[in-house]
């Protein structure tokens, strides 16, 4: 591996500016000890802070909320010293967002839809103009379809699931969750008129879907226990909810369902699936009072995605492909394997992530070595499409929103840790590439900064990649470099590099970022995701353990100043390393972390639970219960020392509940034997995600950043 190429030694001052400030902390909180069994057939458990956890999902107990805002207000003490910093972090933060933006617009049957960012706003304002496939009608008038600012005024939490207009062009169907816990509201807006209807569905997911009437709508209601998932009804506009018809509802709670439309808009999709199988089935969209027909039946072992258009079905799938395969299969039997038509075969060197529809052409989103790449895939024989090529090493090319077959373009968006998104549309006829828009951001000189892909060995000799940036004119080389090493690495979901403006203050400040591919996660294929997950999960932690010594050796970072960052399954990464190798670590952050693992996965009642028994391993049995049981953060807290900590979660969080990290910090400070900072933050109006609003999270990250700094000794 290179060293860091072309930085230079700056004089930073190392005088950890906090220490002095704060020579006197204050108290930190400690929770009282109240012994609770943990039931399980394999053994009982003994959790102390069991009194933590509050189901009612509208309020939680008086001695909750008291003990929360205790560490809230502890966290705020022992950061004070740090506030003019965060500040300052708060507004370059926000100087490197250009307020008043746009998206690229994208074309939906008729339409042309974009989001519209006014200055000073957290939330968007959805826009479309009447157009064609080859663009928008230069004579007509942009239209308001979904004012989110207004909408927003008044909720101190407020994010919109999923949108869907209806084929006539007069109605818009929308959920909005204003708690933060992933229970919406399914509202409909008359376009025409600008009205909002009376109509209310409380407790829905996000999915919603027009038949092709333009008068019935189908969601999915949340189960009222475990709100990741439910039946799906059908509702007809101007009828009484309390009659909607239910359509389809899965028996095994092990399975999530999502509804969607087909390329063709011919079928509503009604998808079934986990992680080790998938089910499609279909609604005509111009007969919406049938039942949802079986198109592609569930297998074990197998999983697939499918689409339909020009009178056939596609399907992504890893029956006798483990890195995934493209066929297209008949309309009329498209489940009879003997008339399916390999499109692209499935590769040991390279995985097949996603595609798209469009007439003529599948464009379709590859991985080789842990990087993307788009292309397009010919159908019936046609010749001379375009090959996209875009993408470098640490660089990620994806596919871009496509609505409409109908197209004249395949749209790509490439992004690096050091470069903003650029959206690209390639004509699908010539190959011309048009650069539709490069993010602006304002004050940013890409030229400054710079990112590679390096490869590590790990303990068993797998090679795990790592993406690394930092400014060439900053990053003081030679193992002298503060180092945040990022990492999440479960359910099959790649942690691709990207462009964030928050991340450029650390790299102005002297810091290398780095992020680890570590196993579990789909950088190198399913094999990558196989080797880390159920009893191969202690792969992703010592991945990262690996690479962090490695970085260190190799001279990326100055090994007494290595912090590592983590949220949701990532924070469960970061929980196993603090008790495997803490001390490898400055400074550690566990964003929303998913750590009290055993306890969380005997428990049906609780979010995700039965849906991820077969990612994490199910502990009724006995040989996946020791095995969880040997990695669970909260289960092995030693008496030892352990890094400084900053833990965060959101009050409403239905992913990662409240009271996994709650209890986590509370048996932390009982054993650990350090006196190093531990902070809790809790968001008391926000879940999983934190605050959605474009500027409200940026208090988040500067909270984050804030801690790092001071530990490494940056005042500025």
């Amino acid at each position: 591996m290179s060293r860091a190429r072309g930085c230079l030694a700056l004089p930073v001052s190392l005088a950890i500016a906090a220490a002095s400030a704060l020579a006197d902390p204050p108290r930190p909180p400690m929770a009282r000890q109240q012994p609770f069994v943990v039931r399980s057939p394999h053994g009982d458990r003994v959790d102390e802070y069991h009194w933590l956890r509050d189901d009612d999902p509208d309020a939680k107990r008086a001695e909750i909320i008291e003990y929360l805002e205790a560490e809230n207000a502890y966290a705020r003490a022992m950061l004070a010293p740090g506030q003019a910093l965060h500040d300052r972090l708060v507004a370059e933060f926000r100087a490197r967002i250009q307020e008043d933006d746009r998206t690229v617009p994208v074309y939906d049957h008729g339409w042309w839809t974009w989001q519209r960012f006014d200055r000073g706003a957290e939330h968007p304002v959805l826009m479309r103009r009447r157009g064609g496939p080859d663009g928008p009608d230069a004579a007509a008038a942009d239209e308001v379809v979904l004012d989110q600012p207004a909408r927003a005024a008044g909720h101190a939490y407020y994010e919109v699931g999923a949108t869907d207009i209806s084929p006539d062009g007069r109605w818009l169907a929308w959920t909005e969750d204003t708690v933060g816990r992933r229970r919406h509201v399914l509202h409909v807006r008359d376009l025409a008129s600008g009205k909002v209807l009376p109509l209310a569905i409380d407790g829905v997911l996000e999915p919603v879907v027009w038949a092709a009437d333009s008068r019935t709508l189908f969601y999915i209601r949340q189960d009222p226990v475990t709100l990741q998932s439910g039946p799906v009804y059908r509702h007809v506009l101007g009828s009484d909810p309390a009659g909607d018809v239910k359509v389809f509802e899965e028996k095994d709670r092990t399975q999530f369902v999502h509804i969607g439309h087909s390329a063709s808009r011919r079928f509503v999709l009604v998808e079934i699936g986990g992680f080790d199988t998938t089910e499609t089935r279909a609604i005509p969209a111009d007969r919406p009072a049938l039942r949802p027909r079986m198109v592609f039946a569930r297998r074990p072992g197998v999983r697939h995605s499918a689409d339909h258009l020009d009178g056939r079905w596609f399907l992504r799938t890893n029956e006798r492909a483990l890195n995934f395969r493209l066929v297209a299969a008949p309309e009329d039997a498209p489940d009879d394997r003997s008339r399916w038509r390999t499109l692209v075969p499935g590769r040991r060197d390279a995985a097949l992530d996603d595609f798209r529809l469009l007439h003529g052409a599948v464009a379709v989103q590859e991985r080789v070595e842990a990087d993307t790449r788009v292309r397009l895939v010919a159908v019936d024989g046609r010749r001379g499409l375009a090959r996209p090529d875009l993408g470098a090493p640490a660089v990620a090319t994806t596919l871009g929103e496509h609505r409409d077959p109908a197209v004249r373009h395949l749209r790509i968006v490439t992004t690096s840790l050091v470069e903003p998104d650029s959206t690209w549309d390639i004509d699908l006829a010539s190959g011309e590439r048009l650069l539709r828009k490069r993010r602006v951001v304002p004050g940013y000189d890409a030229t400054r900064y710079r990112t590679e892909r390096a490869w590590v060995r790990a303990r068993d000799g797998a090679r795990i990649p790592v993406t690394l940036a930092w400014r060439g004119d900053r990053a003081r080389c030679g193992g002298r470099a503060p180092l945040l090493i990022e990492g999440y690495g479960a359910y099959g979901w790649s942690y691709d590099p990207h462009f964030a403006g928050t991340r450029v203050s650390l790299l102005d400040r002297g810091f290398v970022v780095a992020i680890a591919h570590v196993r579990g996660g789909a950088e190198l294929g399913q094999r990558w995701y196989e080797s880390g997950r159920l009893m191969r999960k202690k792969n992703s932690f010592t991945d990262f353990i690996d690479v962090t010594r490695h970085l260190a050796r190799a001279r990326w970072a100055d090994p007494a100043r290595v912090f590592a960052s983590g949220g949701s399954a990532g924070g469960l990464l970061m929980g196993a390393v603090a008790n495997m190798a803490g001390d490898l670590y400055r400074g550690m952050a566990l964003h929303v972390p998913f750590v009290d693992v055993v306890t969380t996965m005997l428990d049906e009642t609780i979010p995700l639970t039965a849906n991820e028994w077969t990612q994490w391993g199910d502990p009724r049995n006995a040989r996946a219960y020791r095995y969880l049981l040997s990695y669970s953060p909260y289960d092995n807290i030693a008496a030892k020392p352990y890094p400084p900590m900053l833990v965060t979660t959101g009050l409403w969080d239905s992913q990662v509940q409240y009271f996994e990290p709650a209890k986590y910090v509370a048996r932390m400070r009982a054993r650990r034997t350090d006196s190093n900072p531990l902070l809790f933050v809790t968001q008391m109006d926000a879940g999983h995600g934190g605050r959605p609003g474009r500027f409200e999270v940026l208090d988040e990250v500067a909270r984050e950043q804030v801690f790092f700094l001071g530990l490494a000794g940056i005042t500025d």
